[in-house]
């Protein structure tokens, strides 16, 4: 809980720093970046920096935690907090980095704002990061214990016992432990981090959903190409995986993580996802399958044409073996390679039954998870209810 007075002091602020949060978390990636190169290297996404998505990141979840702090006295963004702690241990964050971000943040506040930046401004705002910084360490410690690894010391190595091209631009990859240690468990709908060395020597990191049977004696994922928009640069992970990585070689995985994890409560369900989001429902349907779900499990996804659609032919048969399963699949354009039943179009609801006490998962491209979730939400399913998995930065409560 924030002090009375650093409240008052940041309810006052908020406004001048949350007009100036872009600049300063700008501003905040160039110190930190020219004092330690290595992050940029190693551990940050170089193509999300330059792009500028995690910048803007960033600044919607200070702004967002400073907010509740000020506005609901006691309580914390939970949700927020959870899901950047799952994505810090994949990536082997430590809480000694929690100082070096301190450091050159507030060097970095006080550049852009000036004299507003008092004694009395500069305590209350790092009262604000060690509140959640502290919370954030707390999960994330929890997080490694529970995975039995420790702060900085995330990586194990796997090997490539097989590679499957799914689409033009989407690739599986079946990975089987190389230090001959048990296949770490994991809940449907998490991912795993992969660290790749590159050609120039970084060592760069991705997230990629888990996407096949949660019992299966290999762990799969399923990359697909990112390619640059408008002028931003393609993806060099997932390119160097299609391109340079093959059955036999060797990639670093993290344990397990992800706070959207498919409940096993018995009620009905909705798997919502568009393109590559798919990924995760695949685990999810493996695990239904596996179990007989009973309950009603309608499957939605949106996709460019039937040949993009990754894994469309798994994602249709799993959920056939559903005893309530139905599935709902868009293209914008169908050709000739639509099965009967499916639709032109974007993903649309209003001719889909929704049954009563339906919990929801969706994944995909922002905008989808956007309408699909004001759908819902008009069609009375509550918020709470309703729970989505993000690839990439977090935007959502940057542009919420």
């Amino acid at each position: 809980m924030l002090s009375e007075k650093s409240a008052a002091t940041v309810r006052a602020t908020l406004p001048a720093v949350g007009g100036a949060i872009s600049e300063i978390t700008a501003l905040f990636y160039d110190r930190l970046f020219d004092a330690h190169p290595e992050l940029l290297r190693d551990l940050f996404n170089r193509g999300n920096q330059a792009a500028g998505t995690q910048r803007e990141a960033l600044a919607g979840a200070i702004a967002h935690f400073a907010t509740v702090l000020v506005e609901q006295p006691g309580q914390r963004p939970d949700a927020m907090l959870s899901r950047i702690a799952h994505k810090h241990g994949s990536l082997g964050i430590s809480p000694g980095q929690y100082h070096i971000v301190q450091k050159h943040l507030f060097a970095a506040i006080a550049e852009v704002l000036g004299d507003a930046v008092t004694e009395e401004v500069a305590a209350a705002w790092d009262e604000v990061y060690w509140l959640m910084a502290n919370a954030l360490i707390a999960i994330e410690q929890r997080l490694y214990a529970e995975r039995g690894v420790l702060a900085g010391d995330a990586w194990r190595p796997w090997e490539v016992a097989g590679k499957v091209r799914e689409t033009e631009d989407v690739v599986s990859f079946r990975l089987r432990p190389a230090d001959g240690l048990p296949l770490p468990d994991f809940g449907p709908g998490q991912y795993v981090s992969v660290r790749v060395e590159l050609p120039d020597g970084a060592r760069q990191v991705r997230q990629y959903s888990l996407s096949g049977a949660p019992g299966d004696t290999t762990r799969q994922i399923t990359v697909k190409r990112e390619r640059g928009l408008a002028g931003d640069p393609d993806g060099e992970v997932s390119a160097h995986l299609h391109d340079h990585v093959g059955e036999g070689a060797r990639v670093e995985l993290s344990a397990p993580y992800g706070d959207i994890v498919l409940a096993d409560d018995g009620g009905p369900l909705l798997l919502a996802s568009a393109g590559i989001g798919c990924t995760p429902m695949l685990a999810m349907l493996h695990r239904l399958a596996g179990d007989g779900y009973a309950a009603p499990v309608t499957v939605v996804h949106g996709d460019r044409t039937p040949e993009h659609h990754a894994h469309a032919a798994d994602h249709r048969a799993l959920a056939e073996k559903l005893p309530g399963g139905s599935t709902h699949f868009w293209y914008e354009d169908p050709g000739t390679g639509a099965a009967p039943g499916d639709r032109a179009g974007r993903v649309d609801l209003s001719g889909v039954e929704l049954p009563d006490g339906l919990r929801a998962y969706l994944c995909g491209p922002l905008p989808f998870m956007r309408a699909v979730r004001a759908q819902l939400l008009e069609r009375g399913v509550p918020a709470s209810a309703v729970h989505y998995e993000v690839f990439g930065p977090d935007l959502w409560l940057a542009r919420d």
